[in-house]
């Protein structure tokens, strides 16, 4: 079994991704989770592919579908990778890549499916047949024909899937936070319930930064200072830590508190009613 990283020592011969795919978790779905993973992954590339960039209003179904594959999958894959080393004892570095491609994708995607909730509830309000639009698509008053996706080059292309993320030192740093509390077992030679809770918090830390790096979940920073609070506290409070991992979860907290404050900079887009919640 391929794992380039984790397991393989003389006193445990099964290596990480093997202890994962064949845990009682793993066979806990009536089918291979591998195997729902993969069918979900392929829908999520062919619905990314389809359609234009006017898909929020020309196919909001298609939208909504590939919103609930994205969003609620990444957030299932997050909590996946939290649990592994908790209940399972190990990693596995195929899953590990697979929920971070995953959550690369929520921001991605957050945008387009509030723009589409945002048309259907403007078709609602207009007296317009709301399941028609919804299967069918259809117009905006005074709007015109966007033609800009046959004629984009491949620079262009990628600037317009950016549209709308920015990426604020302060959610970069908040990032590299995260992934130094899901180290501190290796860096600062905690364990028991310290550990896990440096874990669990460095995972969510990351998950957080990431999909505020769109600007329309812009305030779901502000959970990683509820994460910072919750860092400083718990020396105090959970068994296991050292006088180093003590000093350094206090530091940690107090930074995340104050990067999690600033909004970061804003890009010249604008989301309608929106707006006043990119805080």
């Amino acid at each position: 079994m391929f794992e380039p990283f984790f397991g393989g020592d003389p006193a445990n011969p099964q290596n990480g991704t093997e202890e994962i795919i064949t845990s009682s978790v793993s066979k806990a779905w009536p089918i291979p989770d591998a195997g729902l993973g993969a069918i979900s992954y392929t829908l999520e590339i062919l619905m990314a592919v389809m359609g234009g960039r006017d898909r929020w209003r020309t196919m909001p179904w298609m939208v909504t579908f590939f919103g609930i594959l994205v969003i609620p999958l990444g957030v299932v894959s997050i909590y996946f990778i939290i649990i592994q080393p908790i209940v399972i004892g190990t990693w596995c570095t195929l899953c590990l890549l697979a929920a971070l491609a995953m959550l690369i994708m929520i921001p991605f995607a957050l945008d387009e499916v509030i723009a589409m909730g945002q048309y259907l509830w403007w078709v609602h309000c207009t007296g317009k047949p709301l399941i028609r639009t919804f299967f069918q698509g259809g117009p905006v008053d005074a709007g015109a024909v966007d033609e800009a996706d046959a004629l984009a080059s491949p620079s262009t292309f990628w600037k317009d899937s950016v549209r709308g993320m920015t990426f604020p030192w302060t959610l970069v740093v908040s990032v590299a936070i995260g992934a130094l509390l899901m180290l501190t077992r290796v860096v600062f030679g905690a364990s028991g319930a310290m550990a896990n809770s440096d874990h669990v918090v460095g995972a969510l830390v990351i998950t957080v930064a990431i999909i505020a790096t769109s600007e329309v979940a812009r305030a779901v920073r502000l959970v990683n200072a509820a994460l910072g609070l919750w860092l400083v506290a718990a020396p105090f409070l959970l068994s296991g830590d050292t006088p180093a991992g003590r000093i350094a979860s206090i530091a940690l907290g107090l930074a995340l508190l104050g990067l999690s404050l600033p909004r970061g900079r804003r890009s010249p887009e604008h989301y309608a009613s929106w707006d006043r919640l990119v805080l």
